[in-house]
């Protein structure tokens, strides 16, 4: 059965073919007999059928190949081996030096770091300690050095005079020039990053701005003369002193109090806005009138200013923000809006900003909402920061928690947020089912390969605790005796079937077929090869379906060997789609809590696969055209486009055997079906499969890199949104 419907590599030389083997073209043919693939070649329509530019890529594939074996054979190679095994060794071995040194720095020293893993270990056991080693050790994915980060800087994110005295005369050619309020809550600052922070702010490209200062009773006693002499110097400068110190929430309430602005910008005390910041949050707002709220990308930045550590976000991302805040840095917002939704909440420091984002969306309805690709805010890194480390401020956790528990209970959701984890620092949601339990069809096609269909069937009657479901196996051929016998010990349970279907081997019509004849709300599609891990799987999958708005979801498919196959799908990611987090080890946070977070994305596999069945149906299922690869990404994106937001959850584990040995298998009439579908989603598709909204354009598509790494070349300009 498919091994993931995901190809995703136009084959260009040897190099991409055996990036695609690894990564990426695992699924491309559907079936299994016994481990040996024996998908038919499906009828491509003649005008995605371009016999010259095949036959010619053929050819190119054949002499790389060749000359990739040749190299390989030479003396040269085999001799510098074990110096190759040895640099590579050695360089690991420095990374996870560095991070081990990182993180006693954080906590402390060796002292600290020894009884805090104590009590780990006493509290959850060696579990624990392994869990956050891995943390440690592995490379988070799209981890860039500061060098390399200081590169693409120099690249793609720097103003020149020439530069800066364009976008000076780009501000006069806009329409709205509204009044952008700088909220700025201050405490017992540190005089030098409180006057760099103010510096940032007044040298601003964009010059219509006011910065609101609120000093929330600040015990140092330069901290008043400081802001006084500020307000004097510069009439944009406002200060209002507060009696008794009240924590962020009122402190940013009384800078809202003095603001004029008809938007707000938050800003904590010590952070940076590059000069052309507000330029950006106005070309937006012009771009986008309907827009009320606005975040963008940000980064790091050490005392000594050396930027590190960019966070390119997704645009917005409804089960992504509900983890975590995307507003935080930078979050600009209509000042009508926050006023009518009662400004920043008592109860929420630490969270206040995802309070009121939550709050504001709740009024302005999300399609209000503006991503603003670019990084204009730079997070002061200091040791009581959470930008040095997640724990820095344990109650931001909680009031986070309970300010999306509100949120749910506002919208009427039934749902429950929690921690994640003792050690993730990231917010989960866990849906209720709806009562009763909806039925759910679990369609499995098969050929043979009995004892992957029997490992995969016993496990979920073995292990799934979901108390409704049917299981449809779709038989597209079998002719083996044990098949046969297998089939009898099945139709002997009530709840599960077994169709014949004899047609030419064909995906996504024998989806189709036995979807026609499921008698669930809900459909599973589910690949033959796949092994139940988490007894709730089901319950994770239909709460997420079952939700408004939802359309498909997609589980967490591990290797057996415990690395990630199946973390959701990112469009155009080496030609037409690929895998988000690929390979990476369990425990692992991905980039930025993104590998544990549950989520909104464009695709997700049909290896395991939950929709409503009226949604299926009203999308036309999935499309024969595509008899192999790429199935499921375009019923996904037809989804999509239907206005349903697809979900990949990392809550539901199962094992997708298999897959993870087969090495590239693209015999010529393969490889002429392959180039044909990859037509065929190009045809279709277009420039969609290249701005995914879910993935930032300023990460790279490149199969020679993984997800998450800069792009070499930015896929938007360097000043456009």
């Amino acid at each position: 059965m498919p091994k993931d419907n995901v190809n995703t590599s136009r084959p260009q030389h040897s190099g991409d073919l055996e990036a695609t083997s690894a990564q990426q073209v695992a699924s491309q043919e559907r079936v299994m007999v016994d481990g040996e693939n024996i998908a038919e070649e499906p009828k491509a329509a003649s005008r995605h059928d371009p016999q010259n530019v095949i036959a010619a890529q053929e050819r190119t594939i054949a002499r790389l190949q060749a000359d990739l074996q040749a190299m390989r054979d030479s003396m040269s190679w085999r001799v510098t081996a074990p110096l190759r095994i040895g640099v590579t060794r050695m360089r690991r071995l420095q990374r996870a030096l560095n991070s081990v040194s990182q993180h006693l720095r954080m906590r402390g020293g060796v002292g600290p770091a020894l009884t805090h893993y104590h009590a780990i270990l006493r509290r959850e056991g060696f579990d624990g300690v392994r869990r956050r080693a891995v943390r440690i050790l592995q490379p988070t994915a799209g981890d860039t050095s500061p060098e390399a980060y200081a590169a693409w800087i120099r690249r793609h994110d720097s103003i020149d005079a020439a530069k800066r005295a364009q976008l000076t005369a780009a501000v006069g050619e806009f329409k709205s020039q509204p009044l952008i309020s700088v909220l700025v809550p201050v405490y017992d600052s540190d005089l030098q990053l409180l006057t760099e922070m103010v510096q940032s702010v007044r040298s601003q490209i964009y010059p219509h701005w006011e910065l609101c200062i609120a000093d929330d009773a600040s015990t140092k006693p330069e901290i008043r003369p400081f802001l006084e002499q500020l307000a004097s110097e510069d009439a944009r400068v406002k200060v209002v002193f507060r009696e008794r110190n009240g924590h962020i929430s009122e402190a940013s309430n009384s800078a809202l109090g003095i603001a004029t602005g008809a938007f707000i910008a938050l800003l904590d005390h010590d952070d940076i806005l590059p000069e052309h910041a507000l330029f950006m949050v106005v070309k937006a707002i012009n771009e986008y009138p309907n827009a009320r709220l606005f975040y963008s990308d940000e980064d790091k930045i050490e005392l000594d200013g050396t930027r590190k550590a960019p966070y390119f976000k997704s645009d917005f991302n409804q089960e992504l923000f509900l983890a975590q805040n995307l507003f935080s840095h930078l979050g600009v917002y209509d000042a009508a809006l926050i006023r009518q939704v009662g400004g920043f909440r008592r109860g929420f420091e630490g969270s206040q900003d995802h309070d009121l984002a939550l709050r504001c969306i709740e009024a302005a309805g999300s399609e209000a909402v503006r991503h603003i690709p670019h990084v204009l805010y730079h997070w002061r890194v200091t040791p009581e920061s959470t930008a040095s480390k997640g724990g820095a401020k344990p109650y931001a956790l909680d009031a986070g928690i309970r300010a999306v528990n509100e949120h749910l209970a506002r919208i009427g959701i039934d749902g429950k947020a929690e921690r994640q984890g003792p050690d993730i620092d990231l917010i989960r949601v866990r849906y209720g089912v709806p009562a009763p339990a909806p039925l759910l069809s679990i369609i499995i096609p098969t050929r043979d390969g009995v004892e992957l269909l029997r490992q995969c069937i016993e496990s979920i009657f073995a292990k799934s605790t979901y108390p409704r479901f049917e299981v449809i196996v779709v038989d597209n051929g079998s002719v083996k005796t044990e098949t046969f016998q297998y089939f009898d010990t099945l139709r002997g349970r009530p709840n599960v079937r077994v169709l014949r279907d004899d047609r030419p081997f064909n995906f996504s019509a024998l989806n189709n077929g036995a979807v026609a004849q499921a008698n669930g709300e809900f459909i599973c599609l589910l690949n033959n090869d796949i092994e139940v891990l988490s007894p709730d799987w089901m319950e994770e999958l239909v709460s997420l379906a079952a939700q408004p708005g939802n359309g498909a979801v997609g589980a967490c498919l591990w290797y057996p060997n415990d690395t990630l196959q199946h973390g959701g799908i990112i469009l155009g990611l080496g030609g037409i789609a690929g895998h988000m987090h690929y390979k990476a080890p369990r425990h692992s946070f991905g980039y930025f809590g993104r590998a544990v977070s549950t989520q909104n994305l464009s695709a997700v596999t049909a290896a395991c696969l939950v929709i409503r069945k009226s949604i299926y149906e009203a999308v036309g299922g999935l499309d024969e055209e595509l008899a192999v690869a790429f199935n499921d990404v375009d019923f996904c994106i037809r989804v999509r486009e239907a206005g349903y937001r697809n979900v990949w959850t990392p809550h539901a584990w199962l094992y997708h055997h298999e897959s993870a040995t087969r090495g590239s298998d693209m015999a010529p009439e393969k490889a002429k079906r392959f180039m044909s579908e990859i037509g065929w989603m190009e045809s279709r598709w277009g420039e969609l499969l290249l701005r995914d909204p879910f993935y930032n354009p300023n990460l790279t598509l490149e199969t020679s890199g993984q997800p998450f790494e800069l792009a070499k070349q930015p896929r938007i300009g360097q000043f456009e949104c």
